[in-house]
């Protein structure tokens, strides 16, 4: 009895860990693809963007998906609480490994990432205005990410919840799937506004706490914003 309470307790702290490290991972390989295709020398760089997030997050979740979920944001872990997947106690130690996890990450972009370019780009962080003058108003870019939260949501949910259509579709589909969705969300938050001082919806929380904490300044203009989805969760439950 002792031996299973141990290995349980171990694949436990397996998963925790693995949601730390993933998005720690995750962090620091999109914020520095991201940065990487806007410094790119093409017509319209923003348009560059959802590619490498499609294969980021496809990647990070045939690895994770298997061990911990492949939450890797704290929307996908509340849902996950919700629907009984795993308990409320297990998702807040998962939330708080996916900030710890964000802030190691991005803490690895500021060393690494030249003083100016942190600074033209906010660290890759999640900005709304990135000046006072440019960007969207906080109350346009919290209807964009609630309605592609909402998208990427219903798929999520649709799909990953759902035991038996993953065995229909298979473990590779549907990571296909979501982060195809992920994409394509992001593709249009960008392509709809055109707006230089807005980088797009969150869509992960943890994602834009990381880098305001380590940045500050724009980062913190509308932050609020990207913590909207607890609105989604509550319409979804």
């Amino acid at each position: 009895m002792d031996s299973l309470e141990s290995g349980q307790e171990s694949a436990g702290s397996m998963e925790e860990v693995t949601e730390l490290v993933a998005t720690a991972g995750l962090m620091f390989t999109l914020s520095t693809s991201i940065v990487s295709c806007l410094e790119s020398k093409v017509a319209d760089p923003k348009l560059l963007v959802p590619i490498p997030i499609f294969i980021i997050l496809l990647l990070f979740l045939i690895v994770t998906l298997p061990i911990s979920g492949g939450h890797m944001s704290p929307i996908i872990t509340f849902i996950a609480a919700l629907k009984g997947a795993i308990t409320f106690a297990r998702a807040a130690v998962y939330v708080l490994a996916q900030c710890v996890g964000s802030i190691i990450g991005f803490a690895v972009v500021k060393i690494v990432m030249g003083q100016e370019a942190a600074q033209r780009f906010s660290l890759g962080g999640c900005v709304v205005d990135a000046t006072g003058s440019q960007g969207l108003s906080p109350e346009v870019a919290l209807t964009l990410e609630f309605s592609c939260t909402f998208v990427f949501l219903f798929i999520s949910i649709t799909v990953a919840f759902d035991e038996k259509r993953c065995k229909e579709l298979g473990l590779n589909l549907v990571c296909v799937m979501l982060a195809g969705v992920a994409a394509v969300v992001m593709f249009i938050s960008i392509v709809i506004t055109g707006e230089p001082g807005y980088a797009g919806v969150g869509l992960n929380p943890a994602r834009c706490l990381g880098p305001a904490i380590l940045h500050g300044g724009p980062l913190w203009n509308g932050h609020w914003v990207f913590w909207d989805e607890v609105e989604v969760l509550a319409a979804y439950r």
